[in-house]
């Protein structure tokens, strides 16, 4: 008799690599791992794996097994999600977002799980996009919140709200006023953020299309230090426009214009494509609903 418990196996060896990492994963010696799939290959008559290799590869049979076995532990994801009430539901949910979302929104979306699947058991991650992405392709984040700069087939993105992002400086620094060209702009220090974060990555790539070189630059992965830094006349910087307006009531910011305006920043929710995901969908729609960055929590 074929069980889901043997399906599961094969499905996380082909994902993790391995016999070992699988068994990790599940929470299983390796041989006890190993003794599911003999049982599945003794069931069918067919050889899954190719056991003249290192690694673990599949056979042709074994190509066609993996593809039955995501669609079941689709098919199985699916019937829980829909069968267990929100209350019962017991479930690990990694969720990463970034460090503006977290300053703005964040709060809202995790006592909207925690209203809607009381139950659940939340894991956020506050990082870089590129880490999140990668830990996304690491199956060890369940959903990202990211600019949307990774256009990959292998995820399912979801838009969410773009963010208009606007040059401001220590008033104190430029006291000039109307609009300035981006030229003008390039004989101060301008603070950046890295290639890491999706905003950074978009505006070098803007920059470099309006052949701006930025003469002496400052980078930081952090926006709290990237406003840090604007304040105390450090430098001009990009920041986000409608969050900063507190700051900019009270004097500490001075907007500055330009010929022209910097592109807005859309952002996504991006889960993998290669499984099905009830809960990722669902907190999709409750980030969808919770999402305002124009507010800091803290000012």
């Amino acid at each position: 008799m074929i069980t889901l418990k043997q399906i599961e196996a094969i499905y996380w060896i082909v994902e993790l690599g391995s016999f070992e990492a699988a068994a990790a994963k599940l929470n299983m010696s390796q041989s006890a791992i190993s003794k599911r799939v003999q049982e599945l290959e003794d069931a069918f008559g067919v050889s899954i794996f190719d056991r003249s290799k290192r690694s673990a590869r599949l056979t042709q049979k074994g190509i066609e097994l993996h593809g039955c076995a995501v669609d079941m532990l689709r098919q199985r994801d699916d019937m829980l999600e829909r069968i267990s009430s929100k209350e019962t539901l017991i479930r690990r949910f990694r969720l990463g977002v970034t460090e503006l979302t977290a300053l703005t929104w964040l709060p809202s979306l995790v006592e909207r799980i925690h209203q809607t699947y009381p139950r659940v058991d939340l894991e956020p991650s506050i990082e870089l996009s590129t880490d999140l992405l990668r830990r996304l392709e690491d199956d060890e984040l369940d959903l990202i919140v990211v600019p949307d700069i990774f256009h990959d087939p292998r995820f399912i993105s979801t838009p969410l709200q773009a963010v208009e992002n606007a040059w401001m400086c220590a008033p104190a620094l430029y006291p000039g006023e109307g609009a300035i060209d981006l030229h003008t702009l390039s004989t101060f220090t301008v603070l950046t953020q890295g290639g890491s974060s999706g905003t950074g990555r978009t505006y070098e790539r803007w920059l470099a299309e309006h052949d701006i070189r930025l003469g002496k630059t400052l980078t930081s992965n952090y926006l709290v230090a990237q406003v840090g830094l604007t304040i105390s006349g450090v430098g001009i910087s990009y920041l986000p426009l409608a969050c900063m307006d507190t700051l900019i009531g009270q004097g500490r910011l001075k907007v500055i214009h330009t010929q022209q305006p910097l592109p807005t920043i859309n952002y996504v929710c991006v889960h993998r494509a290669d499984r099905y995901q009830g809960l990722a969908v669902e907190v999709t729609r409750l980030a969808q609903h919770a999402c305002d960055f124009n507010r800091l929590i803290i000012t």
